[in-house]
């Protein structure tokens, strides 16, 4: 990731100022101008116009729009990162904030990166003989892989391309499973930038006949997989015992063992692991949306990876060590930064050029694990301490008060008083307000 910049990803106080005020200090912290962050708040606040829309998606009647917040306090393989986030529910962009001061000591998180690879894949079905399908596509490899190569002539020259070919052969799993023995052919290919749909899926589908004629079959489905697990993302973090207490080392240690153990629990069970693993996906997607990635496709990933062994379990791992708590996070990891979205949404430009400071896919990976293991930490200090609903509840109570007619500094001391009474429904809501507009009308004694 390059250093040329000085972004600094350190912003103290900045969910206490106004939006605007956000805005102005997000210019000076990404060190650009404050027109190249005001595309993030876009056509009245929607970061899109209705004519932008509407080439972009069918049927278009409107835009829709949801909060954009910056997650502040990381830090990726030493160099300050500043993380533009898209979601609605209370609590992810704090909740990664804050985990990212506990992450922050050395040079941060750390990531790795496999190589690109993406699958694409083609269903072969009535093959009389396995075996010398299989030789034939064995014997027609080059051939197969110059053809798919000449498909794309740019991902070639950029050092990508389709790289080799594997067979699997899936019998039949169930009694009532309708079909015989299937032979299913996985072209991988190098995308380079790019997140590979549209590649990978030309290629297949031009490759099917000659494929099908090689293995005296018949082929039905052509398309990439979203189990990427040939292009992993890996991040690692460590906590010292002293920070994560707090400047108490004694306290450190024990909310670390609370977080080994609820790791451990998700680690067991599926139950536990699918809530584990949603926390994790919180920073992730939130993350992937301000970005204009397919966030599906990572979200569809990541949870087949999580049940790769025959088990669904967590995708993090939380250790106490001698030198504090330890993280790591890996899944797969299918992000782009060329094509899609990127060429047409102006937040998206803004948050990725402007903010973010990348450009290749490799570094918009790590950024996204780094999310994922940064949130995981987060939720799982709050349980292993006061628990998740107290911070949730808090932001939660702002929402309440707005909802209710609460306006400008009505709506912080509603949900303080809100939080305190531990009522969160509109009636509570209501009634609070109106003794709060009481109080501030009575005449001075």
């Amino acid at each position: 990731m390059s250093t040329e910049h000085r972004t600094t990803s350190r912003i103290p106080g900045f969910y206490k100022m106004s939006a605007a005020g956000r805005l102005q200090e997000l210019s000076r912290a990404a060190n650009c101008t404050l027109q190249d962050v005001k595309a993030l708040m876009g056509t009245e606040g929607n970061g899109l116009s209705l004519e932008v829309a509407d080439r972009m998606v069918e049927n278009v009647v409107g835009v829709f729009g949801l909060p954009m917040g910056v997650g502040v306090n990381l830090k990726i393989n030493g160099r300050d990162q500043l993380v533009p986030m898209v979601v609605e529910e209370p609590s992810v962009v704090a909740g990664l904030s804050h985990g990212a001061k506990f992450l922050r000591t050395g040079r941060g998180i750390e990531t790795e990166t496999t190589e690109p690879l993406m699958i694409g894949q083609v269903q072969v079905l009535d093959v009389l003989d396995m075996k010398r399908a299989i030789a034939a596509l064995e014997r027609a490899t080059p051939e197969l892989l110059e053809a798919a190569n000449r498909l794309d002539p740019a991902l070639l020259a950029a050092g990508g391309g389709a790289k080799s070919i594997e067979t699997r052969v899936l019998e039949p799993m169930e009694h009532d499973d309708p079909l015989g023995t299937m032979l299913v052919v996985h072209l991988l290919v190098n995308v380079c930038d790019a997140m590979g749909a549209n590649a990978i899926n030309t290629m297949v589908e031009k490759l099917a006949p000659r494929i099908a004629a090689l293995t005296e079959g018949r082929v039905r489905l052509r398309i990439l997989s979203n189990l990427a697990d040939r292009r992993l993302v890996t991040a690692r973090g460590c906590v010292p015992f002293e920070l994560l207490g707090k400047g108490n080392a004694l306290l450190g240690r024990e909310i670390a063992h609370g977080i080994e153990e609820a790791s451990v629990l998700a680690e067991r069970d599926p139950y536990r692991a699918a809530t584990h693993n949603k926390g994790i996906m919180n920073g992730i997607d939130a993350f992937l949306v301000a970005t204009g990635q397919d966030w599906r496709a990572v979200e569809a990933g990541a949870h087949a990876y999580a049940a790769r062994k025959g088990r669904y379990t967590a995708l993090s791992r939380w250790r106490v060590r001698d030198d504090g708590l330890r993280g790591e996070i890996t899944l797969p990891m299918a992000v782009g930064t060329v094509g899609g979205v990127l060429r047409t949404h102006p937040a998206v430009q803004a948050a990725v050029h402007n903010v973010l400071k990348i450009t290749t896919a490799s570094e918009l990976g790590c950024v996204a694990a780094a999310c994922g293991l940064t949130q995981n930490l987060a939720a799982l200090r709050a349980l292993a301490t006061e628990g998740i609903q107290r911070g949730h509840m808090g932001l939660h109570a702002r929402n309440v008060a707005a909802s209710v007619g609460a306006e400008g500094t009505e709506i912080d001391r509603l949900a303080k008083e809100l939080t305190h009474e531990g009522a969160y429904d509109a009636a509570a809501a209501s009634a609070a307000l109106t003794r709060i507009r009481s109080r501030r009308r009575l005449p001075a004694a």
